[in-house]
């Protein structure tokens, strides 16, 4: 056990089936186990949790991958010192496209069924039908430094089509399926379990995941502020403890039906668990009542004894940071600038983890 220097904290989470570490953590007892008194705060958008953690409104949190690195640089925001010492999630993130928009399509290709995982070129002759019209389609992902971004340029990319083709919006979670029900959006790449729920009530189809394009990529990471770790070092160890434990609990296929019940909880995420429940058991819903796709590594949260798979590891910062520069976020300079191994603390999680081996 640790010497907690601060027994009550607050953590900040995304409604999304990935932030089940936390909800897991909370609801199986990790956290009090490992003498911590937490309370859980359900944030609105990424932009939100990342202020909130810059300004200490919240203790710790879970932040998109690039997070942590665009916080260091100052993009979009408070240049600010946030650590990732923990990696929580890989995969879990899907391109859905607007039912309306897959319709036409079929109708352009004269076809009633396209393959999937499919590529962006399916979207060609629309993207060219529109430009005649001076228009464009519109797509949406949750945060400008995100894995999702950069899947679905790289999508887009690899079809042969410039991501100036198409609008592009920064949309929460949550507001995705509105948005598509409102004709706001053609298409969107978002985490779990928002694709699905497009899917279920008929208003889009998913046809590429995050699995499919990078595959075991980290997705979610802990955030903490640098001060704020050094002040309650083992305050961080105990939090890495109890969000591993939930992690490795997380690997079990029956403890994911349990997961799934905890995450549809009007606290978490008040969605219904079978929209919750597919992407936890390696099933990718496609088309309203059609069979799903199976993609086993839909949604990762550790590998059962292996502490490998949860340590922040440079290399995935640095894969992160060329990602960010070869798509214009940020220059030569500041990629030179950056110091992975001050933001992705393996240290930390290997104090920790490895204390007993």
């Amino acid at each position: 056990m640790f010497n907690i220097e601060k027994k009550n904290i607050t953590l900040g989470y995304m409604p999304l089936t990935d932030s089940a570490p936390f909800v897991i953590a909370y609801e199986m007892g990790f956290f009090e186990k490992w003498g911590l008194n937490v309370n859980l705060t359900k944030q609105n958008s990424w932009a939100t949790l990342r202020d909130k953690l810059h300004t200490g409104v919240i203790d710790a949190a879970q932040m998109l991958a690039p997070m942590p690195i665009a916080s260091n640089l100052g993009l979009h925001g408070q240049k600010s010192t946030v650590i990732a010492p923990m990696i929580l999630s890989r995969n879990g993130n899907g391109i859905t496209l607007s039912t309306k928009l897959y319709q036409k399509i079929l109708s352009q290709h004269d076809t009633n069924k396209i393959s999937m995982p499919f590529s962006a070129n399916i979207l060609s002759h629309e993207i060219d039908e529109r430009k005649k019209e001076g228009k464009k389609l519109t797509f949406a992902v949750v945060f400008p430094y995100s894995c999702h971004h950069y899947q679905l340029i790289e999508w887009l990319k690899n079809s042969g089509i410039s991501p100036s083709d198409i609008n592009l919006l920064i949309v929460p979670p949550s507001d995705m399926v509105p948005s598509m029900h409102s004709g706001d959006l053609d298409g969107f790449c978002v985490g779990s379990p928002w694709n699905a729920k497009a899917v279920r009530e008929g208003v889009g189809i998913t046809g590429v995941t995050s699995s499919d394009l990078w595959q075991d990529t980290p997705e979610k990471v802990l955030g903490l502020m640098s001060d704020w770790q050094v002040k309650h070092p083992e305050t961080t160890f105990a939090l890495v403890s109890a969000l591993y434990e939930a992690c490795q609990w997380l690997e079990s296929i029956p403890n994911r039906f349990e997961a799934a019940r905890f995450l549809s909880h009007t606290k978490y995420l008040n969605t219904h668990i079978d929209v919750i429940a597919p992407s936890l058991m390696g099933s990718c819903l496609t088309l309203n009542n059609a069979s799903p796709r199976k993609v086993k590594s839909y949604q990762q949260f550790a590998t059962l004894g292996d502490p490998t798979f949860n340590r922040p590891a440079h290399h995935y910062g640095e894969k992160i940071t060329k990602l960010m520069q070869a798509y214009g976020h940020i220059n030569t300079q500041q990629m030179t600038d950056v110091d992975i191994a001050s933001i992705y603390r393996e240290d930390i999680y290997q104090a920790v983890i490895y204390k007993d081996k």
